[in-house]
Order: structure tokens, then sequence, then C-alpha cells
């Protein structure tokens, strides 16, 4: 079977392809972005990367910064329209599968080839904001609907998501809900006893979707003195949540360490962090699955997660294995939640206790290998 991914190079794309490797499927991958080098990490993937531009004069990128009118001139005619390069590939591969992974980057751009070829399978998954916060992030609804009719396939990272497509027209073959990275799997030796837990672990996206800027305006409104005993780890911080903490008062007398978003922390290190922490607290106002909710939940740190369209509903059960967040711009609420949490020690060992079996059970990258490798030869014995 031949099966072309369509995708930005992402780290939970690279997760979730990394599930076909020894498939025995012929694999291809057209890099959307068109990234000058190949990724390195998944050498074994047919990676089609580097086809945009025609002809990479001296001062492209200057000119691309300085004088974007002039650019845009220019491109015209030194770059190879997306549309354009994708229908040459769809032609030169003939895959029996097309997979693109989030609409707006992977789904958008080759709508309208999708469309001449309709005979070709087409399988969608969503990410993220992609489906529930479609209209914000520049999707119309018009082309929402021309891709959901579309679209042969579609997998969604909750269910919420499932029901505002079908709300909104789609009526092809649902293939179920998946993890975006294509499940995790956890290193028990890094699940440390609650005694032995001394982090309080902190998402810092501040970003128009992201709220870390009410998370720590919430713990300056508890009494320092319930902090003293922890070290607070705020990691993909943004800027201006990093600005809040070094220009506080309040954080100069605890100890804090900050990695930056763009600061690379590997998936392992992150992991072996949430396995020492008492409380994981991420705010927002859009997001689907949280992959790292979901990773610090199995690494038996409890959630204090905010609740979008009700997502975070579908793996935490408020009050038993975590607190869910009802307004992301509440910061007394978020306070409260801190502080029940760290006060009340049997709540958080026995929400340990159910989340990292929950997690096993539901999320575990081994169990779910099998299910994505035949949900692909499903596709391709439908077509055939």
């Amino acid at each position: 079977m031949k099966i072309l991914m369509v995708s930005i190079p992402n780290h939970h794309f690279f997760q979730w392809v990394d599930q076909l490797q020894e498939s025995g499927h012929e694999v291809y991958w057209f890099d959307i972005s068109s990234s000058t080098d190949k990724a390195q990490r998944t050498k074994w993937l047919n990676q089609i990367n580097n086809w945009k531009i025609r002809w990479d004069f001296p001062g492209r990128k200057t000119i691309k910064i300085r004088f974007p009118k002039v650019y845009k001139i220019i491109q015209k005619f030194g770059e190879v329209e997306t549309s354009d390069y994708f229908r040459g590939i769809l032609n030169q591969i003939k895959p029996d599968i097309v997979h693109s992974f989030a609409m707006q980057l992977s789904c958008l751009p080759i709508l309208d080839v999708m469309n001449e070829y309709p005979k070709t399978k087409w399988l969608y998954s969503s990410w993220g904001s992609d489906i529930f916060l479609h209209e914000k992030l520049g999707i119309t609804k018009e082309k929402f609907a021309e891709v959901l009719k579309r679209v042969d396939y579609l997998i969604t990272d909750c269910e919420r998501d499932h029901q505002i497509t079908l709300q909104n027209g789609f009526i092809n073959k649902f293939l179920g809900v998946f993890m975006g990275n294509g499940g995790i799997r956890i290193n028990e030796n890094f699940i440390l006893n609650s005694n032995q837990r001394n982090i309080l672990l902190i998402k810092g996206y501040e970003d128009g979707i992201g709220k870390a800027l009410q998370i720590i305006e919430a713990i300056e409104l508890l009494p320092i003195k319930l902090f003293e005993n922890f070290k607070i780890v705020i990691y993909s911080t943004d800027v201006s949540v990093k600005e809040k903490v070094e220009k506080s008062n309040y954080f100069k007398c605890l100890d804090i360490k900050i990695y930056l978003r763009g600061e690379f922390i590997s998936n392992d290190l992150l992991l072996e962090i949430m396995g020492r922490s008492i409380l994981h607290v991420a705010n927002s106002i859009s997001d689907g699955l949280p992959t790292s909710g979901v990773e610090a939940m199995g690494m038996g740190a409890f959630p204090i997660q905010s609740n979008p369209g009700n997502v975070s509903e579908e793996f935490i059960i408020h009050g038993k294995s975590g607190y869910l967040i009802t307004n992301p711009f509440d910061t007394e609420e978020i306070a409260e939640h801190i502080q029940n949490a760290l006060k009340n020690k049997e709540l958080r060992e026995n929400a340990k206790l159910y989340n990292v079996n929950f997690v096993y059970q539901n999320f575990n990258r081994d169990h779910l290998k099998k299910q994505i490798i035949k949900l692909y030869e499903k596709v391709y014995e439908e077509s055939n």
C-alpha cells in the first residue's frame, strides 16, 4: 500500500508516522512547509521537501524580511505553487491513501487538487484547535464545509470535534478518536511516590489561545508559604510569561525553572519532570486532546486543566481524577483549585492511581500501534 502523508514537520506528526515504520507499507511524506533539510529522525520515510523555491538567489531571505511587498511580486516567478507541485507528486506516486494532518496547514492548500481526483481516498486528522476554533484560525465556513465534504475518512483527537464535524455536514467514514501523536509510552521508573514529588509544573503558553499568565496571577493570590518546599517549573514558556515571573517580587523568593517555548527539551526529560511533579497546570481557551496533559496524568501528576468546549471532561473526572477550570480567565478559581489540590494528599494519591491506569489503558503507544496499522489497512480494503 502506498500512503502519502501531508504535514508540516511536527513532533506529533513524526511520532504518529513512526508507528508505520515496520508496517511494510510504502510511506511518503510531502513536507508542505518545504523545509530545506530532511528530517533526520525519520530517515526511513520517503521525504519530499525543499520543493518550493525555484531559484534561491543571493539576498532572497533579506528581501523577504525587509521588503515583503516586493517579495510578493518576486514570489510569482521564484516560487512553485503548492497545488501545482502536489498535483505532480500525486500523479507520480499514485497513492492508495492521502493523509493530511491539520485542516488549515495540510488540507486547504491541496483541496483544489484533491477535488480533481475524487477517487483518491483522502484521510484527515484534526489537531488541537483545528476544528473547535476553525473560524478564528482563518478557515471560512465555506472552506470548512468543502473539506468535510471531500475527505473520505476522518480521525479526531477528541469526541467533541467529531460531533462538530457532524453538525457541519460530514457524512463520510469516521475512523475514531486517536491521540495526535499516535499514543504515549510511559517509563514507570520515572513515576515517583507522592512523598518524593516536589515540583509544581506549569505549561507556559501565552499566545492568544494559551493563558498561562492567569496561572501565574492565580499563584500570586495564594500564601507564598504554600510553595516554599516546591520547585516551580514552567515549560514551553512564552516570553511574556517569563517576563511576568521575573518582574514579580512574589516569585523572587521561590525556586523557579523556566524552559522557553523555543528551547529544546526532550520528551524523556519532560516525562521525568512530570514523574516528579505534584501538579500539572495548563490553561487555554481552545484545545483538542492536550497531549502534555495526558502525559502528565500518566506520570502521576494531578491535573488542573481548562475545559474548552468540554473537551477535558473526556479524560478528567472533576474532583476525582483532577480539577477542571471552568473559566480560563478566572484567577480566583484557578488559585482555589491549586490550593485545594496541594492540601488534599488523599485526593492526589487516589487520582494518581486512577490516572496512571487510565492513561495506560487508553493511550498506550504500543497498544495503539496495532489499531493504527489496521486503520490504514481497513481504508485500503474498502477502496479496492
